[in-house]
């Protein structure tokens, strides 16, 4: 679960980078130096790539908790009292953690 979460953090502080590094390139569409446009061009192809990579992480996450989630239903389906049993304790503890407040 961590891992999920970790890697959900991720992917969304890699939105907000690959956000800011294409508003860059717009505010520097106007430079026509040989070496600006050179490096424009480096930056949009690594852009492109790192946008690739953020498709198949997200894909990645969703894909694994989707499994996540078959297993759980699979598990719930296979033993119903024992997770009614484990869903009443957890009540149970968080009654009483909230019942001390």
């Amino acid at each position: 679960m961590t891992d999920t979460v970790s890697k959900e953090k991720l992917i969304a502080d890699f939105n907000v980078v690959v956000a800011d590094a294409e508003e860059l390139l717009k505010a520097t569409a106007g430079q026509a130096s040989g070496k600006v446009e050179e490096l424009r061009g480096r930056v949009q192809d690594r852009l492109a790539q790192a946008k690739a990579s953020l498709v198949d992480a997200q894909e990645a996450v969703v894909a694994k908790a989707k499994a996540v989630g078959h297993a759980t239903d699979d598990y719930v389906h296979d033993n119903p009292w024992k997770s009614v049993g484990i869903a009443a304790g957890i009540g149970l503890v968080v009654g009483l953690l909230i019942g001390r407040r």
